[in-house]
Order: structure tokens, then sequence, then C-alpha cells
């Protein structure tokens, strides 16, 4: 199949927005729910108004995936926009029912053909594979070619975090197996792995300057990494994380907020790397 093969994604995706602009990459948005009030992320709210919403609200911040019929508006823009055909990548379905609504809102649209990925990860783990699906897609490469290269890199995508606390994945139902560390959460800095479209336990570290040691010699125990991401959820440490991964790696290194959609689940203080092998 060959043609103008477009990209789509979710918001949960954490992708900056002159990336997703440069290789016109669609991104369809979930919904967070703050003190009663209901946000479209992206459109509605920057990760600094997030935060002052949140801090100032009552209870955690909730999320909702977008509508079946917000996938099909979006599919019928890209095809009004000579898309041939379109690939979308969605958040894990283990996390999410992000997919499910991109599976029913293609039902309902024949204005091209469509393949749905499933990204088995989140965040700007997830907005790495896009983009680079989304290059490769504007050099010319077919939708099979596409499709191909989403599927390798998903899996081969790695990601790592710290967060400075589990009360968020533990009240979002999304901790996965790191329940076990809840009982010591409050004396060490847990670190979470995407796993299997899961979040996993990935192991604990006593202090946040271990907890970023720990993600720096991660990335250089697999050797050989490309595609590596930084995502951070208001971390004033950010520059200096970069700083540490550029000892064990030479390459680019994309720089992307944790947006309100995944911060809701994690919060403040995440910071993570997300890289292929």
């Amino acid at each position: 199949m060959t043609g103008n093969v477009r990209i789509l994604t979710d918001s949960a995706c954490d992708l900056p927005q002159p990336l997703a602009d440069e290789f016109g990459i669609a991104i369809v948005p979930l919904t967070i729910r703050i003190g009663g009030t209901d946000y479209v992320d992206r459109r509605d709210l920057t990760p600094a108004e997030f935060w002052a919403k949140a801090d100032a609200a009552d209870d955690l911040p909730s999320t909702a995936a977008p509508a079946p019929g917000q996938f099909a508006e979006a599919y019928s823009s890209l095809a009004d926009e000579g898309a041939t055909s379109i690939v979308a990548v969605c958040l894990s379905a283990e996390l999410s029912a992000t997919m499910q609504s991109a599976e029913l809102g293609a039902r309902s649209f024949d204005g091209a053909p469509v393949t749905i990925i499933d990204g088995r990860t989140v965040s700007l783990a997830q907005g790495m594979i896009v983009a680079d699906c989304a290059r490769l897609a504007a050099a010319g490469a077919d939708h099979d070619a596409v499709v191909a290269r989403a599927d390798a890199l998903i899996g081969s995508t790695k990601l790592w975090g710290a967060v400075d606390t589990l009360e968020y994945l533990r009240k979002g139902g999304r901790i996965g197996g790191a329940k076990a560390m809840l009982a010591t959460a409050l004396s060490i800095k847990p670190i979470i792995e995407v796993r299997d479209g899961k979040v996993e336990q990935g192991g604990k570290q006593r202090t946040r300057s271990k907890a970023l040691a720990f993600l720096v010699d991660k990335v250089a125990s697999y050797g050989g990494v490309g595609n590596v991401g930084v995502l951070h959820a208001a971390c004033d440490d950010v520059d200096q994380f970069v700083g540490m991964l550029r000892s064990v790696y030479g390459g680019e290194i994309v720089v992307g907020d944790i947006g309100p959609v995944v911060a809701s689940h994690t919060g403040k203080g995440t910071i993570g790397v997300s890289f292929t092998v």
C-alpha cells in the first residue's frame, strides 16, 4: 500500500508540539477532570496550569479516554488533507480504553484504510515511536513499512522512571506489579518500568540522586541505545539528569514535559528516560 501515509496518536504521547507539527502528526486528546471540571488535554491546560489546579484541588485528578467520535473526526481530517492511509499508535491498552475508542472510531470511518497499533507504552516513549514512524512516512515509506517500523520499535522500546511517591499510581489503579512497594514508599524513591504495557516495579533507591544515577546506569547497561527521550513532571533537576545521560549517550536527546494525562497518575517530580535497544 503506497501513497500519503499519515500518523495519528493520542495525547498521552507527551510529544513536544514542534515535533508533532514538523511531521504532521495528529493527536487526539484525552480529558482530565480536576475538582469536578473537565479539561481537554493540550488545549485547555498547559503542564504549569495543570499543576496549579491539581495542587489546589482536594482530590487527585482523573483522566478519561477520547470518545470514538473524536477518533473518527481525526481520521476524516487526515483524509481531507490527502491521507491515503492512516497508522494510529495508541497508548498501552493495559492502561487505558483509548485504543478501544480508536478501533470503534475506525468502524464508522471509510475514507482511508486505518491500522491501529497498541504502543504498549506511554508518555514520551510512545511519542518517540510515533515521531520515528512519522519521519519514515514523510520520507515516502509505504503503509506496510510504517506499520513494520512501529511494531519493531514497540518491541525494542524501554521506559524507566523515578517517582517521588506511588500514591498517584496506587489511587489511579495503574501500579501493576509495583503494589508490593507501597509499604516502604515513604522511605524510598521508587523506580518504575513500563513492561509489556504495564507499570511494574523496577527497583528502589534511597535518595533522588541515587535514583537518577540508577536510570543513567540502566541506559548504559543496554549499550548502543537510540531514540532517547527524557520526560519529567515539573522537575528542576531535569537539566542535571540530561547532563548525566550525555556521559553515556552522545546522540540527540529529546526532552518533554510529562503532560496532564500521565502526570495525573504519576505525580509531580516524576522523571524518566525512554530509549530503544
